[in-house]
């Protein structure tokens, strides 16, 4: 009889507690904080900024594999390929720009390196514990339970979005969150479009940007609030820059604001065709993860399907800076790509309420002490 396969909690497990042995004491002590309720954990990033933990930059070749082989159980196959894809864009994201960044404590800050890992908590005993890896246009976060595994918020990006290769060849490491938004945007009638699209110009960014807990109204955040400290973001003026290419007023904000009730078309009020194309777009988000949680999340986006809304902001057609958004119960996927001239992608996939893994921790917490004095 064949063994039975580990669970996603072990292989998790195995995996961190592999890292944090691979480490000496000081690395060690970099990596991993206490506590799984360390007021970091509920902390992202998706700039070049400090990630909190330790980046690569900073281990051995052996241990930055290690690194590497913890991410690979939070990902599916195909989620680890578009995360070393975004990483290994720093070097041409440096060329693109001239070689212009300074050194950041004697390290570059353009490197397929500065990503950085926090573990949260003793992966190798039965409590709750965390883990987290980030760096620039990726921020991966998880909470590991007897109960389950959690992965939200999940962060992919890419700057840029669209780069020429040899021939013609073109290099697009979200290809399809692009051209499956834009698909179900263009298969929609123009009563439905004219309820879909929010604003004719979209936001600067993602609206819910990284804030840990979404509240009604939330809007973009500038360029430096999304740095760890404003000191630490090199450009001051380029979310105003931003604001003025693209001809963003207030009323461009107002219209396009995170608000906990869905704006935009219903799933409900689609054709099966375009509720079919809804649900491609999402398993774009969904399939980057390991199977296991695929699993439940698709589980949960049939449940919570009639829930659904579409939301779509700026232009319709390829180049122009556009934005959309899925949202309903315990799903909020967002995308937009304006900055660059549109040609910088930012996407992110969250619940609205139990982000980091707040409903599972909630549960285990009830379990092992069920009367909190």
């Amino acid at each position: 009889m064949a063994d039975t396969p580990e669970t996603l909690q072990a292989r998790m497990a195995l995996g961190a507690i592999a890292l944090l042995d691979a480490l000496d004491p000081e690395r060690r002590a970099q990596v991993q904080y206490a506590s799984i309720d360390d007021e970091e954990r509920e902390r992202f990033f998706y700039t070049p900024t400090d990630h909190g933990g330790l980046r690569m930059q900073y281990m051995t070749s052996a241990q930055q594999r290690e690194v590497l082989k913890l991410v690979v159980t939070g990902l599916s196959p195909r989620g680890f390929v578009t995360t070393a894809t975004i990483m290994a864009m720093e070097n041409i994201l440096d060329m693109t720009e001239g070689f212009i960044w300074p050194l950041r404590d004697g390290a570059r800050i353009r490197d397929p390196l500065a990503y950085a890992i926090a573990i949260f908590g003793d992966p190798s005993g039965s409590a709750p514990w965390g883990w987290r890896f980030g760096g620039h246009h990726v921020s991966l976060n998880y909470l590991v339970t007897p109960h389950g595994v959690r992965t939200l918020p999940s962060f992919f990006g890419s700057d840029r979005a669209i780069t020429p290769a040899t021939g013609t060849n073109l290099m697009r490491p979200l290809a399809a969150e692009e051209d499956l938004g834009r698909e179900l945007v263009h298969l929609l009638t123009a009563e439905q479009r004219a309820r879909a699209v929010l604003s004719p110009v979209a936001p600067p960014d993602i609206v819910t940007s990284n804030r840990p807990v979404l509240s009604d109204g939330d809007r973009p955040r500038s360029f430096a609030e999304i740095w760890r400290g404003p000191s630490m973001n090199p450009n001051p003026a380029g979310f105003r820059q931003l604001v003025e290419y693209l001809g963003l007023t207030e009323e461009h904000l107002a219209l396009t604001e995170y608000t906990t009730r869905p704006r935009g078309l219903s799933f409900t009020d689609m054709t099966p065709g375009q509720q079919e194309a809804t649900r491609a777009l999402l398993r774009q988000y969904i399939d980057r993860m390991p199977d296991e949680v695929a699993e439940t999340e698709l589980a949960r986006l049939d449940a919570a399907a009639q829930s659904l809304h579409f939301a779509w902001a700026g232009g319709i057609e390829r180049g122009e800076p556009h934005y959309y958004r899925v949202q309903g119960d315990s799903l909020l996927v967002e995308y937009d790509n304006t900055q660059s001239r549109g040609n910088h992608i930012h996407t992110v996939w969250r619940d609205p309420v139990q982000d980091f893994g707040r409903d599972i921790l909630a549960e285990h917490y009830a379990h092992a002490h069920p009367h909190p004095h």
